[in-house]
């Protein structure tokens, strides 16, 4: 979602001198590969659900279930101090890093909460080590709402059997907890990234049969989900996220999803928005399974990304998707309102809505129109290797073109926005949609639509082939942007919002002309936790923020990038990448290592000095 208005004008000049001084630990150095890797994840246990048994904890009341704090993933975690007195926590394991890999990365989960209410001091710390590296240390000033996602390179000790240990230390008043889950070390053989091979259940396929009501407001129907286990670990359950129960309550859910086939439902979590689901039968590598439901849909009032502004309803994230598993557990990371916490592997879609005549329905996908019942009409809307699915249904005009390079276009608007305006977004469309294909790759999702409507109070908010936007040229041509930036070449929207919000800025800036000159004339970093490749849970502690360092700074730091290494490398490094990562899912690190492999310039001080880490 493109942040308002207003937000977004915020983020405009930023000044690279004014950039706040920061003590990064050392890199560790990579050992080179001297025999055949075979990629392992060496951590046992990380997700403490056996309790302490591969742990060792200062007290037995580290590793625990208890009410308080909340695991990332499962039922148990790693609770360090949280005393509110003099207190000291500790947790190790041994580790064997394998030799003869390329690569070798430790992942944690880290959330901290705290009473002191300082700005300035670290009271109490929590420090991480292997063997006798301190990797970082984090303190009651790195507070967040929810888990955020650390990642560090321990290549340095392959063939080494070392201690991976957690140290909490809590001063004398005012507690601070160090919540940590789902903990791996990765080991890679520099051909294939850690989790791209253990990202399951892959190749998603999507049958959805839904009825409307006159106004178009609440949908009912079924759908059913076909996937395969692509882990070497079998696959005993799936999780559903049924984002759009954020906008209702729990007691009262605009999702729901009942009867179902194929597996056992669990209760609802995260704020209602996840449903586990046992399968009937565990899933081995390779094996497939299918689960069905009935579905029901009521769309709420407002002008939203899901709601209705008068007769026009809009319903992005309301059919249920399949949640994402890798080395690090499941990703079940709560809505944000402030951007986007969709992460999902790229999957086919038949969605049929039956709806009255008098409504048209802008979808993902190609859409064919066939006659229903009396006075209705069935629209079939047809999507391949997208990622989520969203639709519109109202009275909308309509009006159509091609763009140059052949994509079909249609713009809806409500009422109220005139020719003259629908007729400009038609012109942006077109345009924007062939700039983004010459440099990144063809459109692959056949037409494009977007729906207009001046009454959103935000920006703009993209979809596969589907984008919703007020009246502005930058903000469609940022939407239309985002088909490649998140839709094509995939991320974890939650954890690495910049992937698709920086990249989608500096993308924009590249359709409309702009070079990034005097990109940097005022920058203010606000604390040295404050970081580009920071997650949505610290932006949302952070909201004022976001759009500056994410959309503003980021896209800086990418025109900076260009001109670092050179138009022409610049140019063919984002081209292949995208190509390399085409219905994939991006992660910062492979970014990192793309561009490093692009040019001779040892790229280390830009990332810090850039703030990107990862």
């Amino acid at each position: 979602m493109r942040p308002t208005p207003r937000k977004a004008l915020a983020a405009g000049a930023l000044a690279l001198a004014a950039t706040a001084a920061l003590v990064l630990p050392a890199p560790l150095a990579t050992a080179a590969p001297d025999a055949a890797c075979t990629p392992a994840q060496v951590v046992a246990d990380g997700g403490f659900e056996s309790g302490s048994t591969s742990w060792t904890p200062s007290s037995a009341s580290v590793v625990t279930d208890r009410t308080g704090q909340s695991a990332h993933g499962g039922g148990f975690y790693a609770w360090l101090d949280g005393t509110g007195g003099t207190h000291t926590d500790t947790l190790s394991q041994s580790v064997t890093v394998p030799s003869g890999c390329a690569s070798a990365t430790l992942t944690f989960w880290l959330h901290i909460d705290t009473a002191e209410t300082t700005s300035s001091t670290a009271y109490d710390k929590l420090t991480a080590k292997i063997g006798s590296t301190t990797l970082a240390t984090w303190s009651n000033l790195d507070k967040n709402t929810g888990y955020v996602q650390k990642t560090f390179d321990v290549s340095a000790f392959a063939g080494q059997t070392v201690a991976l240990a957690f140290t909490g230390t809590e001063d004398s008043s005012l507690q601070s907890s160090f919540v940590l889950d789902d903990i791996a070390l990765n080991t890679a053989d520099g051909t294939t990234p850690p989790a791209d091979s253990t990202r399951t259940p892959v190749s998603p396929s999507y049958t959805v049969s839904l009825t409307s009501n006159t106004a178009g407001t609440v949908w009912t129907g079924h759908q059913s989900a076909t996937f395969t286990n692509a882990s070497a670990t079998p696959l005993g359950e799936v999780h559903l996220r049924l984002w759009d129960n954020y906008h209702g309550t729990c007691s009262a859910t605009p999702i729901t999803v009942g009867n179902v086939t194929g597996g056992t439902a669990g209760a609802l979590s995260v704020g209602c928005t996840a449903l586990p689901i046992t399968l009937s039968t565990p899933l081995a590598q390779g094996q497939s399974a299918t689960i069905g439901f009935d579905l029901g849909i009521s769309v709420p009032s407002g002008a939203d990304r899901f709601g209705y502004d008068g007769a026009f309803s809009f319903i992005g994230n309301a059919l249920p998707v399949l949640a994402v598993k890798d080395g690090a557990g499941w990703h079940l990371d709560p809505y944000t309102n402030n951007g986007e916490s969709f992460y999902s592997l790229a999957a086919d879609f038949r969605v049929t809505l039956d709806h009255p005549s008098t409504l048209l329905v802008p979808a993902t996908g190609t859409s064919v129109d066939t006659p229903g019942t009396s006075g209705r009409t069935v629209t079939t809307a047809t999507a391949t290797q997208v990622r989520d699915f969203a639709w519109a249904a109202g009275p909308f005009s309509k009006i159509s073109g091609t763009s140059a390079a052949g994509t079909p276009v249609n713009v809806y608007s409500v009422s109220g926005i005139s020719a003259a305006d629908a007729q400009s977004m038609l012109t942006t469309a077109r345009t924007a949609v062939d700039a983004h294909a010459a440099r990144f790759g063809a459109y692959p999702y056949g037409e494009l639509d977007a729906v207009i409507d001046n009454n959103f109070w935000f920006g703009g908010m993209e979809y596969p082939g589907f984008v919703l936007d007020l009246v502005s040229t930058t903000a469609l041509t940022h939407e239309i942007g985002h088909q490649w930036w998140y839709g094509i070449v995939g991320d974890d929207e939650y954890t690495s919002p910049w992937l698709d919000e920086s990249f989608t800025d500096y993308a924009t800036d590249l359709a409309l002309g702009k070079t990034g000159t005097g990109c940097w004339s005022s920058v203010s970093w606000a604390s040295s936790a404050e970081k580009i490749t920071n997650s949505m849970a610290y932006w949302d502690t952070h909201s004022s923020r976001y759009s500056t360092v994410v959309y503003g700074y980021g896209k800086c730091a990418l025109h900076d990038l260009r001109r670092l290494i050179g138009e022409t490398a610049m140019t063919k490094l984002l081209k292949d990448y995208a190509t390399a990562h085409r219905y994939g899912v991006s992660t910062t690190a492979e970014f990192k290592a793309a561009a490093q492999a692009a040019t001779t310039t040892d790229l280390t001080s830009f990332w810090t000095t850039h703030r990107i880490e990862g």
